[in-house]
């Protein structure tokens, strides 16, 4: 292993102390300049240790022009790279700092930067640091009252948290507004924003009556783009209040979205800072897809404001305390406005072939990590969509009605605190009165755990025999694992598909079963005839499942399910088991057969009216190389994609006719609106289109260029790209023309280039670096190219390391230019520890490239050095 450079040190979450000062209030005052904004903080803080002890506030690339305590000079302070240790102070009294900051070179984008022409903040998780030096910690919470001086002509809105409680004009040409925020946060929820936009005003009502004004801030000329964002608000508000019984709280709620920005959005109290990419859309700009996602991530800031804002962490460690729980509160959401069975299929997806991978990786963690070198690499999916799984659980667990109750509780007890996860498990315990103790293991032990089931039929008696013992596999970090807590909800169907009642010793009993031993037996009477079981229903727990099913047990689940989600997983498991003997057929040089069985139960979906055209959208969506890949121990790459290649193109061969007919009625009966019906028919039709593609390109063709609407055309343009039909570059070259001047809409069209599997799809991916529309500096066009081409699994592990070699060198660039983003681009190279072992050679080689770099950032440090030592193990 190369010798690194600069060791970071790690934070562990044991170590937690409480801070040595409090802070009550901030006064904050930003003269805004590109090159050298002065920042003026004026605190009161309040010794809370018991003896005298020095201040030590962080700070990262600040000049420091003055400090007075007391409104006296104050000389007893020295000043490292990362902190200003301030001596001799009293117990209680007035900070007051003023340094200088240089926005326009943040090219990190945290703390104060530039968007384009405008100023705005990120200070989640530690950005704040880099506008003056601050106790930048999460249980510090003040009240803040924020002025922002600057130009008026060049930014006539001055944006921060809170309501606005004054503003002038000055005699320069300059103006102030100020804002006051009356409840107390933690200082990563402040936000500054400045600049010329065009606006879009509404209000809500709550059910108090009370009146808040809604403004939506958007870069001049797409205003025409807003409506559908602010819509998705006063839904989430709607929402909010009706399930949670939680209420707005300030007068005035602000979203702003900005082009560069290197998460999603941010839910700064009050005044939300958005990625472009989730508020701008309209139907020829935009997908459905892009709708549904402006609405979720709206949603998901906006609840935030309580579970986050008015109750926020102690400590990064406790992350999932405000992510997993919001993460659930915008899947019911989107769930209780749509439909919720397509939303967990697709949830379940992206834990399947995204979360998974990351539990058997370098990286694995529990939901609430025990060691952190860098905060900005535990923005995770484990964090975040497995936290939300484990809420998931609770709620299944516990029912709507006691969920609620514990939640009404968490409020009450925690409102205006930073807390851990231990204290909202604990609410819900205290509130619903069931023991949570065990079920405290899924914060701390990573890893995805297995089900081995067994069972038996006692015909004589009727009795139905189920075992299940779970085992976690040892991860990166932590070898011993736990029995777990684990909610397994369950059906039976007999042999005509009819569901068959759950008793124990003549008593009916709940279909969720609560796994909480290594192993366990239920004994099920009045069972007539041998069951099929069918496991996890709704995906009751994030888990692997090792059992074994029949075709013939397969196809009753596909068609006789009670349960949506167990159909579609049905399907899941059917395709998967031929992909598995299809990999080994070719791996043993053998030829390819597809089974009948599956192209008729194919036949049977597409030929039946009834069924629901969402969920018929997802059956007909097979798994990407990712989800498959997760079925081996030892990953082929091209056998998959191989294997792949051949079901798709030969179910298209086998039902094109009644691809072909579905397609068009889909197109004729569709309304163009955003109901919940027609996105399910373009839905529908989108995967339909992805098989015409092989037998009748003509038709894909005509899908892109007879309709105006966004979701369309992407979708006849992915299927020309999978199927690489003739008419694809026609298609591609349109859509460049008509959108090259936009940004947003082009990081669409470059993720289809980069993931495009016909000729050498490094080198266009290279050229596209050059393209008038791209730009290095911008994360959304980094990770539209870049991210895209690192997962086009087939040509990003070329078998000569060339995809290797390029990642590599696009992370030593944005190394130093954006370590958050370079962090986040890198995982496709560590998560690998399955491929041959010429392939791990060469990965091996581009990480020691990086772990030899002088100024290797914390963020790529703590993945470089975690790839390797597993990689090498």
């Amino acid at each position: 292993m190369a010798e690194l450079s600069a060791q970071p040190i790690a934070k562990y979450r044991s170590d937690y102390q409480a801070p040595s000062y409090s802070i009550e209030t901030v006064a904050l005052e930003f003269d805004l300049e590109p090159n050298s904004t002065r920042v003026t903080a004026k605190s009161t803080l309040l010794r809370k240790a018991a003896q005298a002890c020095d201040l030590v506030l962080d700070g990262e690339k600040l000049e420091l022009i003055s400090l007075k305590v007391n409104q006296n000079v104050h000389s007893a302070y020295q000043v490292t790279e990362s902190q200003l240790v301030i001596s001799e102070l009293p117990e209680r009294f007035e900070l007051e700092i003023v340094t200088h900051i240089n926005p326009a070179e943040n090219k990190a984008f945290e703390g104060l930067y530039q968007s384009g022409d405008a100023f705005c903040t990120q200070c989640e998780a530690e950005g704040f640091r880099r506008i003056t030096y601050y106790l930048d910690r999460p249980d510090v919470l003040a009240t803040y009252t924020t002025k922002i001086i600057a130009d008026k002509a060049q930014y006539p809105y001055l944006l921060s948290n809170g309501n606005k409680v004054g503003q002038g004009d000055l005699a320069n040409g300059k103006h102030w507004v100020t804002w006051q925020d009356p409840f107390p946060k933690p200082s990563y929820l402040f936000a500054l924003v400045a600049g010329d936009f065009d606006l879009l005003s509404d209000s809500f009502v709550t059910q108090s009556g009370r009146k808040i004004a809604l403004e939506l801030f958007v870069d001049k000329g797409n205003l025409d783009r807003t409506e559908h964002a602010m819509a998705s608000l006063k839904a989430s508000m709607e929402w909010d209040e009706q399930r949670f019984n939680l209420e707005y709280d300030l007068d005035i709620y602000m979203i702003v979205a900005v082009d560069f920005f290197n998460m999603g959005a941010m839910e700064n109290k009050g005044l939300n800072v958005f990625n472009s990419k989730y508020v701008l859309a309209n139907k020829q700009s935009a997908t459905d897809n892009d709708f549904l996602g402006i609405e979720a991530v709206i949603g998901h800031e906006y609840f935030h404001n309580w579970t986050g804002n008015r109750i926020t962490c102690r400590d990064w460690f406790q992350l999932s305390l405000k992510e997993g729980l919001t993460v659930f509160r915008d899947q019911e959401f989107s769930s209780d406005l749509g439909s919720r069975a397509v939303n967990r299929i697709k949830n379940v997806r992206l834990l399947r072939s995204h979360q998974f991978a990351e539990d058997g990786g370098p990286m694995a963690h529990p939901i609430r990590p025990d060691k952190v070198i860098e905060m900005n690499n535990f923005y995770t999916l484990t964090v975040y969509e497995k936290g939300a799984e484990v809420i998931r659980m609770l709620h299944t667990l516990l029912g709507e009605k006691a969920f609620q109750a514990g939640m009404q509780t968490y409020v009450d007890r925690h409102d205006g605190q930073a807390v851990t996860c231990d204290d909202f498990v604990n609410a819900m315990q205290d509130a619903s009165a069931k023991d949570l103790s065990l079920f405290k293991r899924w914060y701390s032990q990573s890893g995805t755990p297995i089900l081995n089931v067994d069972s038996s039929y006692d015909a004589s008696n009727k009795q139905y025999s189920l075992t299940i013992s779970q085992h976690t596999p040892a991860t990166a970090e932590q070898t011993e694992k736990l029995p777990l807590h684990i909610p397994v909800s369950i059906e039976l169907l007999a042999s005509n598909g009819n569901a068959l009642p759950l008793q124990i010793k003549g008593q009916a009993v709940s279909e969720v079963l609560e796994l909480v031993e290594d192993q366990q037996t239920w004994v099920f009477d009045g069972i007539s005839d041998i069951p099929t079981l069918v496991m996890l229903q709704e995906f009751s727990a994030p888990v692997k499942l090792d059992l074994s099913y029949s075709t013939e047990q397969l196809l009753l689940i596909i068609n006789h399910a009670s349960n949506t989600f167990a159909r579609w997983d049905g399907m899941q498991k059917l395709v998967t088991a031929w992909m598995v003997q299809a990999v080994a057929a070719l791996q043993q040089g053998k030829s390819l057969l597809l089974d009948e069985a599956i192209v008729a139960t194919f036949r049977q979906l597409l030929e039946d009216p009834s069924i629901d055209k969402g969920l018929l959208a997802e059956l007909l969506t097979i798994s990407s190389e990712n989800e498959i890949a997760d079925s081996f121990t030892h990953v082929d790459i091209d056998a998959i994609a191989s294997a792949r290649d051949f079901f798709i193109k030969g179910l298209a061969e086998a039902l094109a006719e009644q691809f072909c007919q579905l397609e068009q009625r889909c197109a004729m009966h569709d309304q163009r609106t955003l109901a919940h019906s027609d996105i399910a028919l373009r839905s529908l039709r989108a995967a339909c289109l992805q098989y015409v593609a092989y037998t009748k390109p003509e038709l894909v063709s005509a899908a892109y260029f007879d309709s105006a609407l966004m979701t369309n055309k992407l979708a006849a343009m992915s299927a020309a790209n999978n199927a690489a039909i003739a008419q694809r570059s026609a298609m591609f070259k349109d859509y460049e023309q008509q959108w090259q001047h936009d940004g947003l809409v082009m990081d669409k069209w470059f993720a289809l280039e980069a993931s495009y599997g016909e000729g050498n799809s490094l080198e266009r991916v290279k050229a596209l670096t050059e393209h008038p529309s791209f730009s290095m500096e911008n994360p959304n066009r980094v990770r539209s190219l870049i991210g895209s081409f690192a997962n086009n699994t087939r040509h990003f592990h070329a078998k000569d390391g060339s995809g290797y070699q390029y990642l590599t060198d696009i992370l030593c660039i944005l190394n130093t230019q954006n370590p958050q983003v370079a962090s986040r681009l890198i995982t496709p190279l560590i998560q690998t520890v399955k491929l041959d072992e010429k392939r791990k050679s060469m990965i091996i080689k581009q990480l020691e490239r990086l772990a030899a770099l002088e100024d290797l950032s914390k963020d790529l440090f703590e993945k470089v050095t975690n790839g390797l030592q597993q990689l090498q193990a």
